[in-house]
């Protein structure tokens, strides 16, 4: 083989080298979302667990809010062929995604127990339902106190007359600081980047990014971005009460035993009622508001 045959295979492997997708080129965000943050096992048996010793029965229906792919939902229609779901967000691709990714293999048993609507989850408040959820910090989109006490009031509107609302929240001493966190996952060779960008204490205003890097060094930068008001919890539970709800509780993860300074204890994914806690550099509860 000649030089200027070989010069030519080498220029033919960098070429066909550099049009290689990426592993973040061929990902899909969303399976990599439900793998990063969701864990609709852990959180149904939360509220199951929670709604059984607060009202002495079996929640039948839930609901969804800023529901996405509707991963949550379709795990709970899973568990017993009596219960039925409600799903609502704005966002019809993540919906289509959901429908082709999770409802379709899920069967047309499944699916004919499930109501998707793509609309403001503050136009939708029928069929009622036992439990309504909104988690993953979704509904701190609303920055001021009358939006969300306008959603409260249409969630509250969307439960049975013993319906209970969960929620979650995310604090802490380091959550107003910029940073980012990584995590392995285990179920592909990548790692999920929690970022906050940027925070503004004058209004609470704070941008959060989620990307994914990947083992062959490509980035999948900014897969999701959130523009939040990061509410305190007393907000969170005087605009609950003043949409209406008789009682709301706070529920903080247990942690394991040993020294409560020690940065790397880790949580116990358990969680009880209180009103009195240390804080700590980072946390997240879930919060229960009664109808």
């Amino acid at each position: 083989m000649g030089k200027s045959e070989k010069a030519k295979n080498k220029h033919k492997d960098k070429k066909d080298k550099k049009l290689k997708p990426t592993l973040a080129e061929q990902a899909d965000k969303h399976a990599l979302y439900q793998m990063s943050v969701q864990d609709p096992e852990v959180e149904l048996d939360f509220f199951v667990k929670t709604f059984k010793e607060l009202k002495g029965r079996e929640p039948m229906s839930l609901r969804e809010d800023f529901c996405g792919t509707f991963h949550i939902s379709v795990d709970w229609l899973k568990r017993n062929p009596k219960y039925t779901a409600v799903g609502v967000d704005f966002d019809q691709p993540t919906l289509d995604w959901g429908h082709e990714h999770n409802l379709k293999p899920a069967g047309e048993e499944v699916a004919s127990r499930l109501q998707l609507f793509c609309d403001d989850v503050r136009n939708v408040t029928a069929p009622r339902v036992d439990m309504n959820c909104a988690l993953n910090f979704s509904y701190c989109i609303f920055k001021t106190r009358d939006e969300l006490r306008g959603y409260f009031e249409k969630a509250r509107e969307s439960l049975n007359d013993d319906g209970m609302l969960f929620m979650d929240l995310f604090g802490g001493t380091e959550c107003q600081d910029v940073l980012e966190e990584d995590t392995e996952l285990d179920d592909v060779d990548a790692t999920y980047v929690w970022e906050h960008a940027k925070f503004n204490p004058i209004n609470n205003h704070i941008d959060c990014h989620i990307h994914f890097e990947f083992a062959d060094g490509s980035r999948m930068e900014k897969a999701f971005t959130y523009h939040w008001r990061l509410w305190s919890l007393p907000e969170i539970k005087e605009l609950l009460e003043e949409a209406g709800f008789s009682k709301v509780r706070i529920y903080w993860e247990e942690y394991e035993e040993g020294d409560e300074d020690d940065e790397n204890m880790e949580g116990t994914g358990e969680y009880y009622e209180t009103d009195d806690v240390e804080n700590q550099e980072s946390w997240m509860v879930y919060i229960v508001a009664e109808k």
